[in-house]
């Protein structure tokens, strides 16, 4: 069971417990092949502008079968915090070039949302609906759809959309949802104190939900506001949970992979469960047909690349950026 240290004022606490990555059997994600792009710089019409950037996005497969991706565009000309959510449609997850299908929300400041504030979908498929979490600058917030097209806002009961958040100008954001022992996990970020910490929150029906935790904070990253953005958690093997983290976006694109076997220690301060870094940014993983994918942001930022994803032995890998295996190191 996890232990708390403290509940800090903005409601989050720490959590201990964990393993060290430093065992050499341990599973490492590595590209398998090339990438292939299947998204660009949108035509927005007359929210269009040079310096306009594809950021956060999710990536899922609808209800027809086709691929869906939606992605925060930033810089544009919508007002406000200037984003707002494109999507696109492929027929096949390995088809290059997905159809362009138009702007798919704007903010809705009449239900509390910052106006050009939403970042970073994501999606998953339940029984019979999917559920889309999103950021609206302060908040994280949910809209359901049937089809995994077109989707609703969840309105709550005070008449907007927030459901939770870190506290003012925390910019809670980038949530990703995967469930665990039969318990919901979303997972996303924020900079209260303008620190960048990963935060976690459980919820037994994606309704109710408990209060924030830390799960990730500090460590070679460091504890910069933009310095654990992107939280996105897989389970390739029973047990043992990958935390993705993102650091910096473009040219200079770096992210790291931490492994637990606890889903609520990813390291605090430290960095024993480190696993390893890339140049990758935004990453989101994707299981389809007992094959996993690896879907990033392009190094100019004007497009989103897909590639085959495989996991590996630390032992079988001698990688500089590979922090365990053959040489055991915690670097």
């Amino acid at each position: 069971m996890s232990i708390r240290l403290s509940c800090l004022v903005v409601g989050f606490c720490f959590v201990l417990n964990g393993v060290a990555a430093e065992e050499t059997d341990i599973l490492v994600p590595v590209i398998d092949g090339d990438w292939w792009q299947v998204a660009g710089d949108p035509d927005l019409g007359e929210y269009t502008r040079p310096e306009q950037q594809p950021v956060d996005f999710g990536v899922w497969q609808a209800a027809d079968g086709t691929w869906q991706l939606w992605s925060c565009i930033r810089k544009t000309g919508c007002g406000g915090n200037t984003r707002l959510f494109y999507r696109w449609e492929g027929k096949n997850l390995t088809d290059t070039d997905w159809a362009p299908m138009g702007i798919a929300m704007e903010a809705s400041p009449e239900l509390g949302e910052t106006t050009g504030g939403l970042q970073a979908p994501h999606v998953i498929r339940l029984e019979n609906r999917y559920l889309m979490a999103y950021g609206d600058w302060q908040n994280i917030c949910f809209a359901e759809s049937k089809d995994g097209k077109n989707f609703e806002r969840i309105i709550q009961t005070n008449g907007q959309t927030g459901v939770f958040s870190e506290g003012p100008g925390a910019n809670t954001r980038d949530p990703m949802l995967i469930q665990i022992d039969g318990l919901w996990h979303c997972y996303y970020t924020g900079f209260p104190f303008r620190r960048g910490y990963g935060f976690c929150r459980t919820s037994p029906d994606l309704e109710n939900w408990s209060d924030s935790s830390v799960v990730s904070y500090g460590g070679k990253p460091g504890p910069g506001p933009i310095h654990n953005e992107c939280p996105h958690v897989v389970e390739p093997e029973p047990g043992h949970f990958y935390y993705f983290r993102n650091q910096f976006y473009g040219e200079n694109a770096l992210n790291w992979v931490y492994h637990s076997t606890n889903s609520l220690n990813f390291g605090i301060d430290h960095d024993e469960y480190l696993v390893r870094q890339w140049h990758l940014a935004a990453p989101e993983i994707i299981l389809h047909e007992g094959q996993y994918y690896i879907a990033a942001l392009m190094d100019s930022l004007k497009g989103i690349k897909i590639a085959k994803l495989n996991w590996v032995r630390a032992s079988e890998i001698d990688d500089p950026e590979v922090f365990v295996g053959k040489r055991g190191s915690k670097e």
